[in-house]
């Protein structure tokens, strides 16, 4: 999984690139609030791709039992 640039993050807000520095620089919250959000989906993300390989692997695991 890649981490999303400036660039991608401002495309998925529907915002220019100039809007997240401006709120990086002027708005230091609300800037914080949204990359915790980006952090966060990261994060669910690369969890829900663990529990997905673990419960393929388990069903592996299974069918060389059958």
């Amino acid at each position: 999984m890649t981490k999303k640039t400036k660039r991608d993050m401002a495309y998925y807000l529907d915002i220019d690139v100039s809007t997240l520095y401006n709120w990086r620089k002027h708005k230091p919250n609300l800037y914080h609030i949204v990359m915790l959000g980006f952090k966060f989906n990261r994060a669910k993300q690369e969890k829900l791709r663990i529990l997905l390989d673990s419960d393929n692997n388990i069903k592996d695991e299974i069918e060389r039992f059958r």
